[in-house]
């Protein structure tokens, strides 16, 4: 059921910063200020992007749903999906980032085989969910994930699959300066060295677009319109279940009705016939 604190607490388009989705897919439409923090977060040099695509649409799924991704982009060898991740009003268990950066990356990989592409041919293929929370709660900087071989050797399946989960929420001293520099921005939105200013100057500017203003109220629009029809939907719901809960609650009593029923009946045609076994002198 679509929770009624999301209408409250939408931020309107003045108030909006980098981690809004809306606001970090329009920034990182910037191709260079995308590899910039691509290369940042990764922490190497990455290829001229050739595209970035923000809001990157895949096929739906059998319920309808489209599929999609903050930023799509790739250089000559790989491919990259950064995913601006706020927990909102959502535990870290209900966002489900595993399964959701397994999914993203078959969609990934599937789009490309869709293209004619060969399995020798896939490129690599980078997940990154940059996370304002310690999406596993172990206070890392970040999280990494690879395919190994688990025995006695540890052996790299070297598939070319990478999850990146990026916590912004860390406090430590294991962060390199530049990553610090970027958490920091992430946390409070104060700018403090040439990344982070130019993202911030980016910002600025867009809350100024006021073609950026009119899509970003009309996709508000839409969410809300779909929050309000799954409010609705819930509390239908949540009314036939209470329904059919008074209906078995109901069945449940007429059966209970009925055995007490048998039950009293059964006990006057004893005590009959107890009456007419005395009355006839029998004894048994």
């Amino acid at each position: 059921m679509a929770n009624e604190k999301q209408l409250n607490s939408a931020k309107s388009y003045e108030e909006i910063d980098f981690t809004n989705d809306f606001m970090f897919g329009k920034i990182m439409e910037d191709s260079n200020l995308c590899r910039e923090v691509i290369e940042r977060l990764l922490n190497r040099p990455i290829g001229e992007l050739k595209e970035v695509i923000p809001q990157k649409k895949f096929k739906q799924t059998s319920d309808g749903k489209e599929i999609r991704l903050d930023i799509y982009t790739k250089d000559n060898e790989a491919v990259y999906d950064a995913e601006m991740q706020n927990l909102g009003n959502m535990s870290i268990d209900s966002l489900n980032l595993p399964r959701r950066s397994r999914f993203y990356q078959s969609e990934i990989d599937a789009d490309f085989l869709y293209k004619g592409a060969t399995y020798r041919s896939l490129p690599e293929n980078n997940v990154i969910f940059i996370c304002t929370f310690d999406p596993f709660g172990k206070n890392e900087p970040f999280y990494l994930f690879e395919n190994y071989h688990k025995g006695r050797e540890v052996i790299p399946l070297k598939d070319g699959t990478y999850k990146y989960f990026f916590n912004c929420a860390y406090h430590g001293e294991e962060i390199s300066k530049e990553l610090s520099d970027f958490y920091n921005y992430i946390r409070t939105g104060k700018a403090t060295d040439k990344l982070t200013e130019k993202i911030e100057t980016a910002v600025e500017n867009g809350r100024k677009n006021e073609r950026w203003r009119s899509e970003y109220m009309k996709e508000r629009l839409i969410k809300d319109d779909y929050i309000q029809e799954g409010i609705a939907i819930g509390k239908k719901e949540q009314q036939e279940k209470l329904e059919k809960a008074e209906q078995r609650a109901d069945a449940e009593k007429q059966r209970a009705d009925s055995e007490r029923q048998r039950a009293d009946n059964a006990e006057k045609e004893n005590k009959r016939l107890r009456q007419l076994l005395l009355e006839n002198n029998i004894k048994i």
